[in-house]
């Protein structure tokens, strides 16, 4: 209660720089053009409020396989033609297989393939220690040369980082602002570009590989007669982009990679033309191919793909040429961009995507700024009307906390999601936890007959633990959703995280420094902190204890009921877990005709296509279940409901996520629940005693059941974000938990004689005011979200209120009357050593 100029300085001072951090947020650039650059930092929002793609790319491996077991093939045909062998070779997965016509020249042919087995990843000052390729002899004198695991991965981590920086020069070409870039692990690559909602042409932009090359096309022979009379020695047939085919020399007169500079442009009869020019070499080659093959035709080739092919007119010597090909100026523009940053170095696979049109951002933001002050100004008139001014220094530690959350989220760089606003309103409403158990801690204390000064000073300083316990269950929650969650996921991880600590800062220092001043300037003798007392009082009399078993049947046929609901119903699994295509349209003229769309939409080919109503009469959501055919199946049939429905539609979110990518989240998100349940039990254990814990993972068990519950009655779509929700529940729960097991290890402490079923019962109605304001101030907040969050996260935000309710009930009802079962000693019995357990009048063991 005595606060040092300096220490209040430094409070004042955070709490004042935090809302000017925020304040830029609400200005434009031009405003806050002079202002210190601390002070210009703004959040960052997410692709779902702004809009944009999300693209997940991953290298192809059986293409690098492919190409590479052919350099090798290519490589040992010519070393054992110049050794005089004779041999076949024919490919089997990762393996070549040399069969000799000589067999006993087996030793000789293996001493001149020895160059072939071949060590990478080495470094300017070490030579490769990964072994690429092993030669190895069969008992039948066979010669297998076989591309080893550990050099595919190196080789595929090493064209990952060749794509990020190609991919890079690429988007950066296209002048879009902050894109994320970055590579996941061995062979994925992340791309986020905001604002860029046209993810068809993103997809084109990044993931084609653009190799450019220049061949001369095979003279006095048609592809028809070519199919008819044999391919000439040298030549192949390739596709051009107007549907048609080309015979051309495989060899590549002239590569891509002698370019430097490519420019859309106009031909002379205004048609779009990339216009391209070479280096020193490049323009020497060029022009000694166009001298000595005048009259005669030149192929540009881009991926495989013949775009012209015209008749060389007159020798080109001064290394500038241009490509036609029916382009539109968007497509000569891209395809120069492709061609200035470079052909990547390997094919990349889409095999996850998440698009937001603008609309559907700016309609986010709208939604979850409401549900925010609703459901700011609910708990702000709660607590006022519960504590009267003790509410007020409540409310004011509240504002400065939102602003210190959102501080920090500009500070840091950090991404606000939608998910992440939620997650703000849920600190809203949690946020006033730690001053309802220092209000409800002084409330008692003068209760107990100390004086206003000495409630003041215990009150505080007696809840600080609880506050601690009770907020680490909830950070390892959010560490759990951090590490193991993706995307909107993280911010809401990181938004709950941020939350949870600058709550501890101001509802204890910020709130200790209000209630500071004011008692030094009032002096008051008396002390009236809850002005509900009437309705609440201090320690009501309620029989928890004796309740007990009516509770444990009851919670035991309501695990049953659900269990068997989940196993016959089922959950209606969303795409992150099934994998497939989910659009959301919104109608262009009047209400969206549902019955017209999914009959239109079913007769695509496509199997099982749900259309349902999604909040809104013209809003509709369009599901597609996963395609035979990979990733790759799954982007057309995308592409193809978008196309087909785009006159009538506007597509404002799209997602696809491939059947690679879901198992993986699957698998995460299964583990994310299990790793927070065992580390929350852990520090339960560590902090109070293994009984405990026992009683807190059998509440965080029934807390799980139930929730998911949830999501198969009701039907409601469970996906990442519902993950988030269980997690949630988990860190809230516990939350509730362990401020009534810390009352619990306090009385046991406290009190010698009284047995435990009476201190646990004792416990439970010291908290119960607590656990009722607390439970009211964040359903208050969840309920905004509910009903004003938008239809993007409902089913979120509906499973956290139920979950609310879920984790108040196992407090009460589970974790802790099971504690007197599990051998929890009083402070006599721990005196006195081990004895036979007693029976009370009531029949509970003591």
């Amino acid at each position: 209660m005595k606060f040092s100029p300096i220490r209040s300085a430094i409070i004042i001072f955070v709490a004042v720089l935090s809302l000017a951090m925020v304040i830029p947020n609400f200005l434009d650039e031009d405003t806050v053009a002079g202002w210190p650059d601390i002070l210009k930092e703004r959040i960052v929002l997410g692709l779902d409020l702004q809009g944009g793609s999300h693209l997940l790319l991953q290298v192809n491996r059986e293409e690098i396989v492919e190409n590479r077991l052919s350099e090798i093939r290519r490589d040992a045909r010519s070393i054992l033609i110049a050794a005089g062998i004779g041999s076949i070779i024919t490919t089997q997965g990762d393996t070549l297989n040399i069969e000799l016509t000589d067999p006993s020249q087996v030793d000789t042919a293996r001493q001149a393939l020895e160059p072939l087995e071949t060590t990478i990843g080495g470094t300017a000052f070490s030579a490769g220690t990964t072994p690429e390729t092993e030669i190895t002899v069969t008992p039948d004198n066979r010669i297998r040369i076989a591309l080893t695991e550990e050099g595919i991965a190196s080789r595929m981590s090493s064209l990952v980082t060749q794509s990020v920086e190609v991919i890079r020069s690429r988007i950066d070409e296209v002048g879009t602002t902050e894109p994320v870039i970055a590579r996941q692990g061995d062979d994925r690559i992340l791309v986020q570009v905001p604002g860029f909602d046209d993810s068809e042409r993103l997809k084109d932009l990044i993931s084609q590989t653009a190799r450019l090359t220049f061949h001369l096309v095979y003279p006095n022979m048609s592809v028809a007669q070519a199919r008819q009379q044999g391919l000439p020695v040298g030549t192949e047939i390739v596709p051009t982009r107007e549907g048609g085919e080309e015979l051309i020399y495989e060899d590549v007169a002239l590569g891509g990679e002698q370019l430097v500079d490519a420019q859309p442009a106009f031909d002379q009869s205004n048609r779009p033309v990339v216009s391209f020019r070479f280096n020193t070499q490049g323009a020497i080659t060029f022009g000694e191919i166009t001298s000595e093959n005048v009259n005669r035709r030149f192929a540009v080739v881009l991926d495989g793909e013949v775009i012209t092919a015209p008749v060389i007119q007159q020798p080109i010597t001064g290394g500038q040429g241009q490509i036609s090909g029916n382009f539109t100026s968007e497509s000569a523009s891209d395809l120069a961009v492709l061609l200035r940053a470079g052909a990547l170095p390997a094919t990349l696979d889409v095999i996850e995507e998440r698009t937001v049109g603008p609309s559907l951002g700016a309609d986010s933001i709208s939604a979850g700024v409401t549900a925010g002050v609703i459901g700011t100004l609910g708990v702000a008139l709660f607590m006022l009307a519960a504590y009267g001014l003790f509410g007020l220094f409540a409310n004011i530690a509240l504002v400065i906390n939102v602003g210190m959350i959102l501080a920090a989220l500009s500070t840091l760089g950090a991404t606000l999601t939608l998910p992440g606003i939620a997650g703000i309103v849920l600190t809203i409403g949690m946020a006033v936890d730690s001053n309802v158990l220092i209000f409800e801690r002084i409330r008692e204390e003068f209760g107990a007959g100390r004086t206003a000064y000495q409630a003041i000073e215990t009150g505080f300083k007696r809840a600080m633990t609880t506050i601690v316990d009770a907020n680490v269950t909830t950070l390892i929650a959010a560490g759990v959703l951090f590490f193991l969650g993706s995307g909107p996921v993280q911010g809401f991880a990181v938004t709950l995280a941020i939350g949870v600590l600058t709550t501890m800062f101001t509802a204890y220092l910020v709130t200790q420094l209000l209630v500071g001043y004011w008692f030094s300037w009032k002096r008051p003798k008396t002390l009236r902190v809850n002005i509900l007392e009437r309705f609440l009082p201090t320690e009501p009399k309620i029989p928890f204890i004796g309740w007990r078993k009516i509770g444990f049947a009851f919670t035991i046929v309501l695990i049953l009921g659900t269990v068997g609901l989940e196993a016959t119903r089922g959950l209606n699994l969303g795409i992150d877990f099934t994998g497939g295509s989910s659009i959301e349209l919104q109608a262009k003229e009047g209400e969206a005709d549902i019955g017209a769309l999914r009959a239109e939409l079913g007769a695509l080919g496509l199997g099982e296509v749900q259309v349902q109503e999604f909040g809104a009469p013209q809003d509709v959501l369009v599901r597609i279940g996963t395609q035979e055919g990979g990733d790759t199946a799954q982007q057309e049939a995308m592409t193809l409901v978008a196309d087909t429905v785009s006159d009538q539609y506007d597509v404002r979110r799209t997602e696809v996520v491939g059947p690679t990518v879901s198992g993986e989240l699957a698998f995460n998100g299964i583990v994310g629940i299990l790793v927070a349940m065992v580390g929350i039990v852990i520090y339960v254990w560590l902090r109070f005693e293994w009984q405990f814990s026992i009683g807190a993972i059998l509440a965080l068990v029934h807390d799980v059941i139930l929730t998911v519950g949830l999501f198969a009655l009701l039907q409601l779509e469970f996906n990442l974000s519902s993950i988030a929700a269980v997690l949630t529940v988990i860190g809230y729960s516990l939350n509730d938990t362990v401020v009534i097991y810390d009352r619990i290890r306090e009385n046991l402490a406290k009190y010698k004689s009284i047995p435990l079923g009476d201190i646990i019962n004792m416990s439970l109605n010291q908290t119960l005011t607590r656990t009722i304001l607390t439970g009211g101030t964040t359903a208050l907040a969840l309920l905004a979200l509910v009903f004003f969050g938008g239809e993007v996260i409902r089913s979120f935000t509906i499973a956290m209120a139920w979950g609310v309710l879920v984790g108040t009930y196992s407090s009460l009802f589970v974790s802790a009357p099971i504690l007197l079962y599990l051998g929890v000693k009083t402070r006599s019995e721990a005196e006195a050593g081990p004895a036979k357990p007693e029976k009370r009048a009531d029949g509970a063991a003591v």
